[in-house]
């Protein structure tokens, strides 16, 4: 793009050029279109195919929905993910026992393959030929405030990372010694893994982190690797308000002594702690949200992980509602240069119907607020550009 060089646009049926256009032109609109409602996100194809443990089979050039499972044709997205606030116990990740999990995790996703029925036999087939599973995790921000550490700080990425290698190791153990017991999947001695001396797998792929929407909600904790993104807001439910607020904040303020009904209207109206002198310095740090912190944090905490996950990683930037056109593309290139595989960017207020909405210049908006009927996930609207 700096070298002002030309795109082709490749039509994906024929590998034919159908037309060609500047880079940088292309790059500036899906920067603007992005910027207008937070769609497209972008996948970096050729950091994906770089770790494509079967090549043989072909170039992956996709991913679903919301990016974290980049798969062949005709692949299953047989995804799972623990919740990291479960484990951690008086101050301490509780190493052995996410372990333990973990390997128990691998082994149900596993079954999943064999117990499935499938629509057709070329669906049956391409999963069980590579027999890739997803396990993930979410909570991690909430774990992180458990432990007394801010998520935008190198304390935070280290235990970040350190989670995700802890599980893909554990992972990679359990699927070696399911290969020993079941046999590894039938197109390992094709494989990266085999040509580097990898003992046998019984699963190409092991490890994803998908956004958790729905299922953080239900486990009531915080989703995949985002940071929290209010610490009180108000729900909309048949056409109600209610003040909520994350249980563990909550809790946190019973113990210590600082709740207030006040208080959690007070934030309610922010959606963040930062500027709040009632709550004390230590317990700010611990529940930074996602727009307080730079650009930056939010792709190391990315790379971090992704450095260690066998699949991708979904992730998304927010970004304030004021942010530039130029704070979109250069969120883009920076996450290029972080070899991260994919990255979403959303400015806030940037979709009318947004699940979540801070307080901004809008004078309507006078509380964080949260869609009643918003059920998680990535799903969202797209726009032209």
């Amino acid at each position: 793009m700096t070298r002002d060089e030309t795109h082709r646009l490749v039509n994906p049926r024929t590998g034919r050029t159908v037309a060609a256009l500047p880079a940088r032109e292309l790059f500036q609109r899906i920067a603007a279109a992005a910027w207008r409602c937070g769609d497209p996100g972008i996948v970096f194809l050729d950091r994906v195919n770089r770790a494509n443990p079967v090549p043989s089979c072909g170039r992956i050039e996709a991913t679903n929905p919301c990016g974290e499972v980049p798969l062949l044709p005709r692949e299953s997205c047989n995804l799972g993910s623990v919740n990291l606030a479960r484990f951690v116990r008086a101050g301490a990740i509780d190493w052995e026992r996410l372990d333990a999990t973990v390997g128990l995790a691998v082994r149900f996703l596993d079954d999943v393959i064999e117990v499935n029925r499938y629509p057709s036999d070329d669906l049956l087939e391409a999963a069980r030929a590579t027999r890739k599973i997803g396990l993930g995790f979410m909570g991690l921000a909430e774990a992180l405030a458990m432990l007394g550490v801010p998520y935008d700080s190198e304390a935070g990425v280290r235990i970040a990372a350190r989670v995700a290698r802890r599980i893909r190791d554990r992972a990679r153990r359990t699927s070696v010694e399911l290969a020993a017991e079941r046999g590894a999947f039938p197109l390992f001695d094709a494989s990266t893994y085999a040509r580097h001396g990898h003992a046998p797998l019984r699963n190409a792929q092991l490890t994803s982190v998908a956004p958790t929407g729905t299922i953080s909600l239900i486990a009531g904790t915080t989703s995949g690797i985002e940071p929290m993104f209010a610490i009180a807001y108000v729900r909309r439910v048949l056409g109600r308000r209610l003040i909520e607020s994350n249980a563990l904040f909550e809790r946190v303020a019973r113990e210590q002594g600082f709740f207030s009904d006040d208080l959690m209207a007070r934030i309610a109206r922010t959606g963040t702690v930062g500027g709040e002198p009632a709550v004390p310095a230590h317990v700010r740090r611990a529940f930074v949200t996602a727009l307080e912190m730079s650009p930056e944090w939010h792709l190391r905490m990315q790379a971090a992980v992704q450095r260690h996950v066998d699949a991708a990683v979904s992730k998304t930037v927010n970004l304030p509602e004021q942010a530039s056109v130029e704070d979109v593309a250069a969120v883009f290139l920076e996450a290029w240069r972080a070899r991260v595989k994919g990255i979403t960017v959303y400015r806030d207020r940037s979709r009318p119907d947004q699940v979540l909405s801070a307080p901004g210049a809008r004078p309507d908006v006078v509380s964080v607020e949260v869609d009643g009927a918003y059920a998680g996930g990535c799903a969202g609207r797209t726009c032209e550009f």
